[in-house]
């Protein structure tokens, strides 16, 4: 088969390392901004009130996460929107697009668990089953799960039974992708397109904020690796089982953030906001947020938080690697 379909056999296919839930952060095989700290919640928390004080959004939007996975971003927004502004609880309608059912569950259960009855919780298969006048679209590391196609010497991928990979096939349209990302060998993301479409038709207006490993050019090489219990193994690494790898471990690879702003414009929205995450969670307001904290709490609690949120800020850790990218309609 062409590697796209490989890959989202291994990611969503029926045993796919999506398709049931699976920790993340330490008992899992990788972290996350999310596993990090519940400050990164509260951040976005921050500036969703922003946006409505500013009038982009409304008192009635939609706050929908896509690939929430476990759903604990989304908690961590509700969480911080209670503590700052808790009248909008009674007004926002808070929205999941989750295309499994195992995943749906978990998170409607942590989220009875989490709110009670004092948040309803909405999900969507499909971002095209959304219809609304007003919403914030919100996502972390989504881009760099899209099945991809594998391109070198002008040849794209396929993959046989034994997981051997072999670059034989011909596709004009991924090559004319290539060309124009200047890209002779690595990745070229398939689905960026029909994913922006969807939800430039699914709201009348809205923000669009996601957050993923990569840069705006794309690499000259080969980025694609995977997961397995914290360790990271290149996809070409010599004596790699990918056998046994397929299906459970999480296999990505670095964005090309050119070609998620390319699909965008093409669906009619408009990019304003490229940043690294620390620039971008201290804009929002992460540090103001550490301050009302410190006020409130213990010391040690106070420095506890410190230190996770340092994860998602600090050049070393989370803060350069990622970056924040925003659209508007």
């Amino acid at each position: 088969m062409r590697f796209s379909e490989y890959m989202y056999e291994w990611l969503y296919g029926k045993d796919g390392y999506y398709a049931n839930y699976k920790a993340i952060g330490k008992a899992g095989d990788f972290y996350t901004s999310v596993s990090a700290s519940k400050f990164f919640g509260g951040s976005v928390a921050k500036h969703i009130i922003s946006l409505i004080d500013e009038g982009f959004l409304d008192e009635r939007s939609v706050i929908c996460e896509i690939g929430a996975h476990h759903g604990y971003f989304l908690a961590d927004i509700i969480e911080f929107l209670y503590t700052l502004r808790p009248e909008l609880l009674d007004s926002l309608e808070f929205v999941i697009i989750e295309r499994f059912e195992t995943l749906q569950e978990f998170q409607r259960n942590y989220f009875q668990e989490s709110f009670g009855d004092a948040v309803k919780l909405t999900h969507y298969k499909e971002l095209s089953e959304l219809s609304c006048k007003k919403a914030f679209f919100i996502a972390n590391e989504i881009f760099d799960a899209f099945p991809c196609e594998l391109l070198y010497k002008d040849k794209i991928a396929r993959v046989d039974e034994k997981h051997e990979v072999h670059f034989d096939l011909d596709d004009a349209d991924i090559l004319a992708k290539a060309a124009r990302y200047y890209k002779e060998k690595g990745e070229i993301a398939v689905g960026y397109e029909d994913f922006a479409a969807a939800m430039t038709q699914s709201a009348e207006s809205f923000e669009f904020m996601s957050f993923d490993y990569g840069e705006m050019e794309a690499r000259p090489d080969f980025s694609l690796r995977i997961y397995k219990d914290h360790e990271v193994f290149p996809f070409f690494e010599e004596g790699l089982d990918r056998k046994a790898l397929f299906g459970k471990s999480d296999i990505t690879y670095d964005v090309t953030f050119a070609h998620v702003k390319d699909a965008f414009e093409a669906a009619g929205a408009e990019m304003v906001e490229f940043r690294p995450q620390m620039v971008a969670l201290v804009n929002m307001g992460i540090l103001e947020l550490l301050e009302i904290l410190r006020q409130n709490v213990a010391e040690n609690i106070y420095k506890q938080e410190l230190e996770k949120v340092k994860m998602l800020i600090m050049p070393e850790f989370l803060g350069e690697r990622f970056k924040m990218i925003r659209f508007r309609k």
